[in-house]
């Protein structure tokens, strides 16, 4: 049966008491409905609640909602139950005190979540080396993790997705795992060491499908898009030092994002999501979608990402392209009309500058 989480936004006046009592509601009912009340979480802070609920739709989850007490879920996602898991520490109720009648679950569902990405290993040592590197290297990140109480939700060969409870543990941990890179990678070949990290704070769920999918793609584009190694935005800025009494965050360590960026890098990456494969998709038509003149969009990209918008488009391609090969999409020539370039050898060309192979050679090797 699927997974749903919804979020409720709940008045002032509403307490943990009062979300517990409606979550017992909620358990006499379920059956009525064919659901499965599994646990909650509420933010007293933040005035929001959210319910995890095995459902056959969410027409029988909003239907038990309405039954039990009659407060309506003003967003539903579909979920898997290993990612919210992985995301906020458990998928049942906790364990009721003995003394206790009502289980009260005063514990919100905010989190702090980091993107790493080390580089994708084009530019290879022997296979040896490489496989040195990789032990040190994950042995380091996962050794940070633990440190800081980092709960990793996916991992690869060169990423991670790892969420935080403490703003200031997720921020010590990527500077911990950067200042430890350059003790587990080698001396003499720096191209190895490009490691790139995000980090964003919100809720599970928003209008878009997927848990904290608003939050990790913010994360994802300031860890992808923008030129500095430790990225954060404003949210985790203000939060951490609050935390830390006013402590300032390092401008010459970490990069902030102001709100007025983070609006720009959203919609810059939502509209070169939809148009990156359109091959007269280029500089004229990027800044009349985003309303800017061709200097504006010129300063505002490169203070963001150090490249022009002409180059920032052939990056994303040729970064899509990669994907493509790497997941046996089709030949040169398919993937290159694909990813938007007029011509299979101006794609290989672009290829090879970028990554220091071409791309057969790359589809022969990996």
């Amino acid at each position: 049966m699927p997974l749903y989480m919804d979020r409720h936004d709940i008045p002032d006046d509403i307490k943990a008491e009062h979300v517990a009592l409606m979550h017992q509601e909620d358990l006499k009912v379920q059956h009525l409905y064919g659901c499965k009340g599994m646990t909650y979480w509420c933010d007293s802070e933040r005035h929001t609640a959210f319910c995890l609920i095995e459902a056959p739709n969410k027409e029988a989850l909003q239907q038990m909602h309405n039954h039990a007490h009659g407060a309506m879920p003003h967003q539903i996602i579909e979920v898997d139950a290993q990612l919210v898991e992985s995301f906020l520490g458990r998928i049942e109720d906790p364990v009721k005190a003995e003394n206790e009648i009502l289980n009260i679950i005063d514990e919100p569902a905010f989190r702090i979540i980091m993107v790493l990405e080390t580089n994708n290993y084009l530019n290879r040592l022997d296979a040896n080396q490489l496989g040195i590197f990789n032990q040190k290297f994950h042995k380091s990140v996962l050794k940070c993790m633990k440190k800081y109480d980092g709960s990793i939700a996916k991992r690869d060969n060169c990423t991670y997705l790892a969420s935080f409870k403490s703003v200031t543990n997720a921020v010590m941990c990527a500077l911990k795992i950067q200042s430890n890179l350059k003790y587990v990678t080698p001396k003499f070949d720096p191209n190895i060491r490009r490691l790139k990290i995000g980090l964003s704070a919100g809720t599970p769920v928003t209008d878009k499908e997927g848990i904290f999918s608003d939050v990790i793609s913010i994360a994802t584009c300031m860890c992808e898009v923008v030129k500095d190694p430790l990225v954060i935005s404003h949210l985790v800025k203000t939060l951490y030092e609050n935390e830390n009494h006013n402590t300032r965050i390092d401008s010459q360590l970490i990069r902030t994002l102001n709100p007025q960026e983070e609006d720009f890098l959203a919609q810059l990456m939502a509209f070169t999501e939809k148009a990156f494969n359109q091959p007269n998709f280029n500089l004229n038509v990027l800044s009349t979608e985003l309303g800017l003149s061709k200097s504006q969009l010129y300063r505002k990209l490169t203070h963001l990402t150090g490249i022009s918008p002409n180059q920032f488009i052939r990056e994303f391609r040729l970064k899509r392209a990669l994907r493509l090969l790497h997941d046996q999409f089709g030949n040169i020539s398919e993937i290159a009309f694909e990813t938007g370039f007029n011509s299979p050898a101006y794609f290989s060309k672009c290829f090879l500058d970028k990554f220091g192979i071409l791309p057969s050679r790359y589809m022969q090797l990996y």
